[in-house]
């Protein structure tokens, strides 16, 4: 039988073949813990149909929703996952403001474990064995600027496919990290290569499914959500 958690919405983010939904519960004692919602497939993705609204709507970051769900269903770092009921429709509640937003920021000492990084980014991936060791794959948290660069990765070789990345202070450390937020990258790629420069932003920071690359397997820090404070004070 399903279980209705009232959640505050803070990413709809790319992930192969559908999306990873994540955010807060919302309870009248204040913040509640992260859910993710999670299908039974073995990617765990949600596909639009299992995520929309009886409007047929998707929902957007600040969105505050009922999701129907199943049961918990943690797997390594990913302690937050929840299965949705793929039979009923999420309910859109109300917006949050950026004001709301502020009461659910966190401030950790470190986005996990730093140290590697790919030959783009910063602080950006960990192994996997040290990864699933973690007891959390989410935060939430606010950064005074934030630097996008759009660029393909692997243009030398022949690969065209182009990626948005962040890069932003967080306690005093740089991080360059991949976005996954599909507004955004809808945005930046249409926007052209180069380099952007945002105000002040809270980040929706997701630690995703594991990667061979280098003959190991590691899982890699995303940008799931960029939430503007200002969103016309683009550069």
């Amino acid at each position: 039988m399903a279980t209705v958690k009232r959640m505050l919405c803070l990413a709809n983010s790319r992930k192969p073949s559908g999306r990873c939904v994540a955010g807060r519960e919302v309870v009248a004692a204040g913040v509640g813990p992260w859910i993710r919602p999670v299908s039974a497939r073995p990617g765990e993705e949600v596909s639009e149909e299992e995520r929309q609204y009886e409007d047929g709507s998707d929902p957007k970051v600040l969105d505050v929703i009922d999701v129907p769900l199943l049961q918990h269903r943690p797997h390594a770092c990913q302690t937050e996952n929840w299965l949705l009921d793929p039979a009923k429709y999420w309910r859109r509640v109300r917006r949050a403001d950026w004001n709301e937003l502020q009461t659910y920021i966190e401030n950790p000492p470190a986005l996990w474990i730093n140290g590697n990084s790919t030959y783009h980014g910063v602080h950006d991936e960990i192994p996997q064995a040290a990864a699933d060791a973690l007891p959390r794959s989410l935060y939430l948290i606010r950064v005074p600027r934030v630097d996008l660069t759009v660029f393909a990765p692997s243009a030398a070789f022949g690969n065209p496919k182009r990626r948005v990345q962040a890069r932003f202070q967080h306690a005093g450390v740089q991080y360059a990290i991949r976005v996954t937020d599909p507004y955004i990258e809808r945005d930046f790629l249409a926007a052209g290569d180069g380099s952007y420069s945002l105000g002040e932003c809270c980040l929706t920071i997701s630690l995703g499914e594991p990667f061979e690359t280098k003959g190991q397997l590691y899982r890699y820090k995303l940008v799931a959500a960029i939430i503007e404070r200002d969103q016309g004070a683009r550069a």
